[in-house]
Protein backbone atom coordinates (compact mmCIF):
# COMPACT_ATOMS: atom_id res chain seq x y z
CA UNK A 1 0.00 0.00 0.00
CA UNK A 2 1.40 3.15 -0.89
CA UNK A 3 1.99 6.22 1.71
CA UNK A 4 -0.92 8.16 0.16
CA UNK A 5 -2.86 5.07 0.51
CA UNK A 6 -2.24 4.95 3.95
CA UNK A 7 -2.71 8.63 4.45
CA UNK A 8 -6.36 8.48 3.05
CA UNK A 9 -7.29 5.46 5.83
CA UNK A 10 -5.28 7.50 8.82
CA UNK A 11 -8.94 9.04 11.31
CA UNK A 12 -9.80 11.97 10.74
CA UNK A 13 -7.60 15.14 11.32
CA UNK A 14 -4.17 13.79 10.50
CA UNK A 15 -2.67 13.32 6.80
CA UNK A 16 0.68 12.77 5.89
CA UNK A 17 2.18 15.94 4.49
CA UNK A 18 4.97 13.73 2.37
CA UNK A 19 7.57 16.68 3.43
CA UNK A 20 5.84 19.43 1.30
CA UNK A 21 5.64 22.04 4.08
CA UNK A 22 8.85 23.15 5.87
CA UNK A 23 9.44 23.91 9.74
CA UNK A 24 11.48 26.88 10.94
CA UNK A 25 12.68 26.67 14.53
CA UNK A 26 14.31 30.07 15.68
CA UNK A 27 15.85 29.92 19.33
CA UNK A 28 17.15 33.16 20.79
CA UNK A 29 18.05 34.15 24.28
CA UNK A 30 17.04 38.38 25.12
CA UNK A 31 18.87 40.27 26.65
CA UNK A 32 18.39 40.82 30.33
CA UNK A 33 15.77 44.06 30.25
CA UNK A 34 14.77 44.02 26.62
CA UNK A 35 11.87 41.69 26.65
CA UNK A 36 9.11 44.09 26.25
CA UNK A 37 11.66 45.64 23.25
CA UNK A 38 11.65 42.08 21.29
CA UNK A 39 7.92 42.04 21.96
CA UNK A 40 7.43 44.95 20.32
CA UNK A 41 9.79 44.70 17.57
CA UNK A 42 7.95 41.01 16.50
CA UNK A 43 4.61 42.89 16.71
CA UNK A 44 5.97 45.37 14.44
CA UNK A 45 7.46 42.91 11.37
CA UNK A 46 4.78 40.01 12.03
CA UNK A 47 2.00 40.70 10.06
CA UNK A 48 4.89 41.97 7.17
CA UNK A 49 6.46 38.31 7.55
CA UNK A 50 2.99 37.20 7.11
CA UNK A 51 2.51 38.76 3.32
CA UNK A 52 5.84 37.07 2.44
CA UNK A 53 4.89 34.22 -0.41
CA UNK A 54 4.76 30.77 0.81
CA UNK A 55 4.29 31.56 4.26
CA UNK A 56 1.75 29.52 5.99
CA UNK A 57 1.86 30.49 9.89
CA UNK A 58 4.21 31.35 12.80
CA UNK A 59 4.11 31.58 16.11
CA UNK A 60 5.82 33.36 18.99
CA UNK A 61 6.60 31.31 22.28
CA UNK A 62 8.54 32.03 25.92
CA UNK A 63 9.76 29.72 28.17
CA UNK A 64 8.06 29.03 31.54
CA UNK A 65 11.59 28.20 32.82
CA UNK A 66 13.42 30.98 31.48
CA UNK A 67 11.67 34.08 30.63
CA UNK A 68 15.01 35.28 28.33
CA UNK A 69 14.55 31.87 26.01
CA UNK A 70 12.16 32.52 23.32
CA UNK A 71 11.37 30.86 20.13
CA UNK A 72 9.55 31.45 16.63
CA UNK A 73 8.19 28.44 15.04
CA UNK A 74 7.00 29.84 11.33
CA UNK A 75 5.53 26.89 8.58
CA UNK A 76 6.44 27.47 4.97
CA UNK A 77 4.70 26.07 2.01
CA UNK A 78 7.83 24.65 1.06
CA UNK A 79 11.54 24.91 1.68
CA UNK A 80 11.95 26.54 -1.54
CA UNK A 81 9.86 29.43 -0.03
CA UNK A 82 11.65 29.74 3.02
CA UNK A 83 15.37 30.21 1.53
CA UNK A 84 14.28 32.22 -1.33
CA UNK A 85 12.84 34.69 1.82
CA UNK A 86 15.47 34.42 3.54
CA UNK A 87 18.01 34.88 0.90
CA UNK A 88 16.70 38.57 -0.05
CA UNK A 89 18.19 41.21 1.50
CA UNK A 90 15.09 42.90 2.91
CA UNK A 91 14.86 39.97 5.28
CA UNK A 92 17.56 41.17 7.11
CA UNK A 93 16.48 44.63 7.27
CA UNK A 94 13.03 43.53 8.27
CA UNK A 95 14.08 41.33 11.05
CA UNK A 96 17.10 43.63 12.22
CA UNK A 97 14.91 45.70 15.03
CA UNK A 98 14.05 42.40 16.79
CA UNK A 99 17.18 40.88 16.24
CA UNK A 100 19.08 43.55 18.15
CA UNK A 101 17.45 42.44 21.60
CA UNK A 102 19.14 38.95 20.94
CA UNK A 103 22.63 37.82 22.67
CA UNK A 104 22.15 34.19 21.74
CA UNK A 105 20.60 32.47 18.19
CA UNK A 106 20.22 28.98 16.78
CA UNK A 107 17.84 27.93 13.57
CA UNK A 108 16.68 24.57 13.24
CA UNK A 109 14.60 23.48 10.05
CA UNK A 110 12.36 20.56 9.16
CA UNK A 111 10.52 19.27 6.53
CA UNK A 112 7.06 18.33 7.86
CA UNK A 113 6.02 14.54 7.75
CA UNK A 114 2.46 14.20 9.25
CA UNK A 115 0.80 16.16 10.96
CA UNK A 116 -2.03 15.71 13.77
CA UNK A 117 -4.88 18.10 13.92
CA UNK A 118 -8.08 18.26 16.78
CA UNK A 119 -11.27 18.83 14.97
CA UNK A 120 -13.17 21.01 17.16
Amino acid sequence: MSTSEQADLAPSGHRDDSGTRYRVLFFMRVEPGEQEAFRRAYEQIRWKVAEVPGHVRDQLCQSTRDPAEWLITSEWASEEHFLTWEGDPAHRRMVAPMIRHTAERESLRFAVRATTETPH
